[in-house]
């Protein structure tokens, strides 16, 4: 495994205040916990070689002696392990004591970083035993080694890209201005934190969103480590508060007061991606030291993170349900300003019983709520033609009149067959010009409708559509405000159960959920004998879910194909194949280089998630690029 893969750590080792022979067992029996599990990056917490609550021990000489032996000690004890581990002790530099970070990898120390602000009020008082960071960065010889001695250190594994870390130490992370933003700045990739932070009511929580406030900021991996059990109660307790988060998320997290290990693999490549997009994301003025080494990758077969098959959709009901609303909301909020701007009479929807239109319709009637408009001056047109089937001709009917909006219904076989004989078109060839003379001819209609009765055409298609460019064009392709344009499939489904979910209305809702479980299907070839759909959209294009998570992980986070095929297979292990998945994300890749085209003249329409294709907003891509280097990796 690797795709840009680092197994972290956050350890609490039971410590013993004082007793740094007995702190060094616990600490090396942590390290080669974790590094048997996969770990290439470990924090453990501050001061943990002595113990945080040491007190005026911190000023004895026997301390600070063993403490820097005891560091020498686990370092050669830890030599035959490839993994760099971060452990707090008191040191004596320049004869000033500091509070310091040792980074330890293959026997060796890379550097000591001592912490910035030093707090010394309520029941802290640091300052008595310890001097903050000195302001010019210098070396310490420690053992064998000369090493670099500040806080402006990177530490950077040469061999992974991405792979580079800072250092701040507790109180850094709560002072106004923290360390890590200068060190993210410099191109630290992942902070950590050696703390020992005490335990009081809601402090938990604050801390929790100190860690994923200053992860999602800065857009970066941080891993905190917490002192726990062991520590001294003569005043406070310690509950040994593990946390891993990256670019705002909680990737793992310690139950209170167990000491112990969390892990998560983080994702540096997503955290290089992110800052690559992000303009406000400048390079830091700062000298930095660079310290190089190797970590070679560890062969961990299981990914410890959850990949979430549809990553437009939240999993969580109540989320799910609050981003719903939100999305409805800002779509509404668009088409009510649209309909003031133009002071259009009416606006006109195609209604052909399946999902997109059926949302379409549902954000004008919410629009029109807004304006203080009767509903009725929505025109909902239906233009039954070859394909139409009559399960989803009763639903337009039912959804129309439930909704309270102008029903039109417009046939238009005769004018398609018309065309054919214009054309020279054969009316029983059923290839793309039979299906898309129909799609236009909707169009044609929706567009003359618009026009007669001083409104406009608002668009059904939506992010997943564009993306594959399934759509006609000029035909189902265009409309004067669409509204649907950045939600994709997957997204759409939910949206329309909400509605049916908490309607009042019972007729609404039985064609809401009959549209729900309506295979998506553009209806442009005849049904059955039984009137049933024969055209199934995904049977051609393929499964929408796969469709929608190699998009959101192509655009959102710009991962290469390869890595898009490994997450899928992790993702969908349980429903489809590997030869499955990769048919269709090679056809993913065709289909959206091949059709930009479409994408390039897109009518207006509301952004209202992190992924559009909007060509005047997020996507601008030439229409004639080819997916080849894209591809070639599969």
């Amino acid at each position: 495994m690797d795709y840009g893969y680092i197994r972290t750590a956050s350890a609490t080792p039971k410590v013993k205040v004082g007793c740094c022979s007995y702190n060094k067992e616990q600490i090396i029996k942590t390290v080669k916990e974790a590094y048997q599990n996969g770990t290439e990056l470990l924090v453990l917490p501050e001061l943990c070689i002595t113990g945080y609550t040491c007190g005026d021990l911190f000023g004895q000489s026997a301390l600070i002696d063993e403490a820097k032996r005891t560091l020498l000690e686990i370092a050669k004890e830890t030599a035959d392990i490839d993994m760099v581990f971060a452990a707090g002790l008191p040191y004596e530099h320049k004869n000033k004591l500091y509070n310091c970070a040792a980074i330890i990898h293959s026997g060796a120390v890379l550097g000591l970083v001592p912490k910035t602000y030093l707090p010394n009020y309520n029941e802290f008082y640091e300052m008595r035993w310890f001097s903050p960071a000195p302001a010019e960065d210098g070396d310490e010889e420690i053992g064998d080694w000369w090493v670099p001695f500040g806080t402006n250190i990177l530490f950077e594994v040469t061999n992974r890209k991405g792979f580079t870390f800072a250092v701040e130490l507790c109180e850094d992370l709560w002072a106004p201005k923290p360390p890590s933003i200068d060190h993210a700045l410099a191109g630290a990739n992942i902070i950590i934190n050696l703390s020992a932070g005490n335990e009081m009511i809601g402090k938990a929580e604050y801390r929790r969103d100190l860690v994923k406030g200053q992860s999602g900021r800065l857009i970066c991996g941080y891993i905190y480590a917490c002192a726990g059990d062991g520590e001294s109660t003569t005043d406070v307790v310690f509950a040994g508060h593990d946390i891993i988060a990256e670019n705002g998320t909680v990737l793992a997290e310690s139950t209170l007061f167990e000491n112990g290990i969390v892990y998560a693999d983080m994702d540096v490549m997503s955290i290089v991606s992110h800052r690559r997009k992000n303009t406000s994301f400048r390079p830091s003025e700062k000298e930095y030291t660079q310290i190089g080494f190797e970590v070679k990758p560890r062969k961990n077969t299981d990914l410890l993170r959850f990949i979430d098959p549809h990553p437009f959709v939240p999993s969580d009901e109540s989320r799910r349900e609050e981003r719903c609303k939100a999305i409805m909301d800002m779509q509404a909020q668009g088409l009510k300003k649209r309909i003031e701007h133009v002071n259009a009479r009416h606006v006109v929807i195609g209604i052909s019983g399946g999902l997109d239109s059926t949302l379409s319709l549902i954000i004008a009637a919410r629009a029109f709520d807004l304006l203080g408009r009767d509903r009725s001056d929505i025109f909902a047109v239906t233009m039954p033609c070859f394909g139409t089937s009559i399960r989803t001709y009763d639903n337009a009917i039912k959804m129309t009149q439930a909704i309270g909006a102008t029903l039109m219904e417009v046939d238009i076989k005769t004018s398609v067959l018309q065309h054919f004989k214009d054309i020279g078109h054969g009316k029983y060839v059923r290839d793309l010009t039979y299906e898309n003379a129909q799609a236009r001819e909707r169009t044609q209609v929706l567009m003359d409708v618009a026009g007669r009765y001083d409104g406009f055409v608002v668009g059904t298609g939506d992010l997943s559509e564009l993306a594959l460019g399934w759509a006609t064009y000029n035909g189902d392709h265009m409309s004067m405000y669409g509204v649907n344009a950045s939600i994709p499939k997957t997204l759409i489904k939910y949206l329309v159960k909400y509605v049916a979910d908490y309607t009042d209305k019972e007729k609404l809702k039985e064609a809401l959920y009959d549209v729900l479980d309506t295979p998506v299907s553009p209806e442009l070839l005849p049904p059955d004998k039984d009137g049933n759909i024969t055209q199934i959209t995904e049977d051609n294009v393929g499964p929408y879910e796969l469709h929608d998570f190699f998009l959101y992980n192509m655009m959102r986070l710009s991962f290469p194909a390869e890595k898009i095929l490994y997450l899928a297979k992790i993702a969908f292990k349980d429903k489809y194949s590997e030869e499955t998945i990769l048919k269709w994300l090679k056809n993913f890749y065709w289909r959206f280089f091949s059709q930009q085209f479409k994408r390039s003249c897109l009518p207006d329409g509301p952004k209202v998630g992190s992924v559009s294709l909007s060509p005047r907003g997020d996507w601008r891509m030439p229409s004639d690029a080819v997916p080849t280097d894209w591809i070639k990796g599969l």
